[in-house]
């Protein structure tokens, strides 16, 4: 299942971060695409070399990539992919090492497939929905599947180093949830989910985008667990809103019925859900 197709993601997403680290070894510059929106010569250099890849690899499917001006495509291919060169920019700017490159394909609106890959840490994660979700680390590959745990006080929490909002804390407060680490990049806190050492992920905001979400999405559901809005809702790809305007819920199956209302009554008061 989508063997050729994961094999290139890999590889690409590799090469990618090659990429970024060549830039984060030098003093490189920082401007911003809005206030709080930086971008750096690793994001544009790394975004024009997968896209540009892809389109060689997969000449029939659209791409979406977060440094690319035109995603008219993605309106017509029934096959897309979502590219972020890299998931955590600011993170990259610090120089925390909290940064991914992430690939995801959605097929008819769906995300199937996922690479996100963090060059500093040399972790790669991979999935293809209904076969499998791995992580190759220095040479050594393992299968990997969500945590089982189901009550809601003892699971694991990852959030955001720079979005963690207070209807997070509401949330944390009513589940009774006291194990919380942060970390930058939507797909290194899905990855922790996928490999059991974090079992759940909220982001309260409509401050993300496709491409923060269709590599990790593939991801983690092929290591067993969910990925949808704060509605409950699967997300849809395609179209030219880029949005995720409903926020995101990652986290094991075994909590998810548990968590999904407290999270969604926390995003309904803030206007994101009806």
């Amino acid at each position: 299942m989508l063997r050729r197709e994961i094999g290139e993601a890999i590889r690409i997403a590799r090469e990618a971060g090659a990429i970024l680290m060549d830039v984060y070894a030098t003093d490189f510059g920082v401007s911003y695409k809005s206030k709080s929106d930086p971008v750096t010569e690793a994001d544009t250099r790394a975004n024009a070399y997968i896209v540009g890849e892809l389109e060689k690899a997969f000449p029939d499917d659209g791409i979406v990539a977060e440094e690319s001006e035109d995603r008219s495509d993605a309106l017509e291919a029934g096959r897309c992919w979502y590219v972020d060169p890299v998931d955590g920019t600011k993170e990259f700017v610090a120089r925390n090492g909290e940064f991914a490159v992430m690939l995801g394909l959605a097929i008819e609106g769906e995300a199937v497939a996922g690479v996100v890959y963090q060059p500093v840490t040399d972790k790669l994660y991979a999935g293809v929905v209904g076969s499998a979700a791995t992580l190759d680390q220095h040479g050594r590959r393992q299968e990997l599947r969500v945590s089982d745990v189901s009550e809601p006080s003892r699971l694991r929490l990852v959030v955001s180093r720079s979005h963690r909002n207070r209807a997070v804390g509401e949330v944390v407060a009513k589940l009774g949830i006291a194990n919380e680490m942060q970390i930058g990049s939507v797909g290194l806190k899905a990855g922790l989910i996928a490999e059991r050492k974090a079992d759940l992920y909220l982001h309260i905001s409509d401050k993300s985008s496709a491409w923060d979400a269709c590599g990790p999405e593939a991801i983690l559901k092929a290591a067993g667990g969910r990925f949808t809005d704060l509605s409950g809702n699967p997300y849809r790809y395609g179209g030219t809103d880029m949005r995720n305007r409903r926020g995101i819920l990652a986290c094991n199956a075994a909590a998810y019925d548990e968590v999904l209302p407290v999270a969604a009554k926390a995003a309904r008061s803030r206007g994101l859900i009806e």
